[in-house]
């Protein structure tokens, strides 16, 4: 899988990034222990994370267990408070592909875990730290696509030199955006009765199962790796791994 050109996020800048945990049954269930969310569970990142395609995705300083999430991205195209689910896509402009990189140790999850170790206790670090929302070129107006009708949705984790496998796309993630537990309809709904969502942020709908976490044995992103996710319909985004102290 050839490396793509380096082009922009397409809201580089999002006044919000609300994003969705758990939201797809076979994500939820491959994580032992885990139980499908009585209602959506939330959590934010900010527009520091959001990086386009071609992009590098930074490992910070202090992890070891970067992993990634496919997810398909509303744009918010209408002001929407209170909206109910019967009106909420009167308020979308379109969709992304965005990729929901993780910090899992951070994040506190057991299979990320060295001996000693836990996570934060929230998510902050894990998941929003700088470059951790890689985010596709273009946003598809809502009208081009239909993810309740079931788009598919892939990752892929390409080796870096030197490593097993090296320079073959692995196929992580394999899903249907059909598979949604919780609606885009009813997310906005939810998520606009507490919080105002306004032009240009951007939901993160939640990824399917295939995460490296929970893989056995886990895989991790490492330098030199690169990262592809694809949404049907709608693009993708692709990003070298480097660690933090490449960064420029």
């Amino acid at each position: 899988m050839a490396p793509s050109a380096r082009s922009g996020p397409a809201v580089p800048r999002p006044g919000k990034v609300v994003c969705v945990g758990l939201n797809y049954r076979d994500h939820v269930t491959e994580g032992a222990g885990r139980e499908v969310p009585a209602r959506p569970l939330l959590f934010a990142k900010f527009a520091n994370a959001v990086i386009g395609d071609g992009e590098a995705i930074v490992r910070p300083e202090g992890t070891h267990a970067l992993d990634l999430e496919v997810e398909l991205g509303v744009v918010i195209g209408r002001r929407a408070r209170r909206v109910t689910a019967a009106d909420a896509m009167d308020c979308v402009a379109g969709y992304v592909v965005v990729n929901d990189i993780s910090a899992r140790d951070w994040q506190g999850s057991k299979p990320a875990l060295r001996e000693g170790q836990k996570g934060d206790g929230q998510w902050l670090r894990a998941k929003g730290s700088d470059t951790f929302l890689p985010m596709s070129a273009l946003v598809v107006p809502a009208g081009e696509v239909d993810p309740a009708a079931g788009l598919r949705l892939r990752s892929w984790r390409i080796p870096g030199p030197g490593r097993p496998g090296a320079g073959e796309a692995q196929l992580m993630q394999d899903g249907t955006t059909a598979d949604l537990l919780v609606s885009i309809p009813d997310l906005i709904a939810f998520i606009s009765r507490a919080i105002t969502l306004e032009p240009g942020d951007v939901i993160a709908t939640g990824t399917p199962s295939g995460v490296g976490v929970f893989r056995d044995p886990p895989v991790f992103l490492e330098p030199g790796d690169r990262v592809r996710c694809e949404i049907e319909g709608i693009g993708s985004v692709e990003n070298p791994v480097v660690d933090w102290t490449d960064d420029p």
